[in-house]
């Protein structure tokens, strides 16, 4: 990798939520690959099962399996209290689970879609956040790195609900570097803009084709791009903060200014 490693990663503890795929799963190689030891956390314990083997081939990887939904606060506390003593002192929190659902409007929008985006992208961000801190706090050492979206500045049709959470995303961020100050912890949010993985099959539950049309005609972000950008605010200096990272295709100019191609 080009990135010149100014903070060392070798034996550091990171865990990463929605670990099972996309963005999440492309952390756990990068991470893997310089050096840290990883806690994958996601629902499907299979798919964190088979990603762990595959770390462990390519990189002789120490893993540690957290198959939860963040939606469950007690959950959370009791897998995070109950963690091997060689497994507690996290040093990097990549809160990276999220979804979105659907593209209804606001006033006929299905409660249970509101439900899923609130409690995954808000309260499951914060739930994971207030079991980890405080034993950052209490180390003197740490840095969360928050997924957030170029919708937190632009609001689409269909999308306000989506977008309000990942508003929250970025004023929650604001708000914890605020109460960290004073620490060494550091606080990160990244705001990609369109990145081709399972988000809009998950959007779109299941509906593939309407999925794959969201990406038509442009050459959209990757899992590896924002893994590459996670890694590069993980690595600078202890004394450096990377308060923001964000990022867009070139096909992309805002959060609703897309540059499609015709396709053959």
């Amino acid at each position: 990798m080009p990135i010149s490693f100014a903070h060392k990663l070798t034996d550091k503890i990171v865990l990463i939520t929605g670990a099972s795929s996309g963005i999440g799963e492309a952390c756990a190689h990068y991470f893997a690959e310089a050096g840290a030891r990883l806690i994958l956390c996601a629902r499907r314990e299979g798919k964190l099962q088979a990603l762990a083997d595959d770390l462990q081939q390519k990189y002789s990887v120490k893993t540690f399996l957290l198959p939860l939904d963040i939606q469950q606060s007690d959950a959370i506390n009791t897998a995070i209290a109950n963690l091997p003593e060689s497994w507690q002192a996290i040093n990097i929190l990549i809160n990276n689970a999220g979804l979105s659902r659907g593209l209804d409007k606001q006033y006929i929008a299905p409660l249970q879609d509101w439900e899923e985006m609130i409690d995954t992208n808000v309260k499951g961000l914060l739930y994971m956040t207030r079991a980890i801190v405080p034993g950052m706090v209490e180390r003197n050492s740490g840095h969360v790195i928050n997924i957030g979206s170029v919708a937190a500045r632009y609001t689409y049709p269909g999308g306000s609900v989506y977008c309000a959470t990942k508003a929250a995303v970025k004023v929650l961020t604001e708000g914890l570097k605020i109460d960290l100050l004073g620490t060494p912890i550091r606080v990160t949010n990244i705001e990609p803009g369109m990145v081709e993985t399972e988000f809009s099959d998950v959007r779109f539950r299941g509906d593939t084709d309407r999925a794959k049309s969201v990406y038509s005609g442009i050459t959209a972000l990757t899992a590896d791009d924002i893994a590459d950008s996670i890694l590069y605010a993980a690595t600078r200096p202890l004394h450096v903060n990377i308060s923001e990272i964000y990022l867009l295709a070139t096909d992309q100019s805002t959060g609703t200014l897309i540059h499609r191609r015709e396709q053959p």
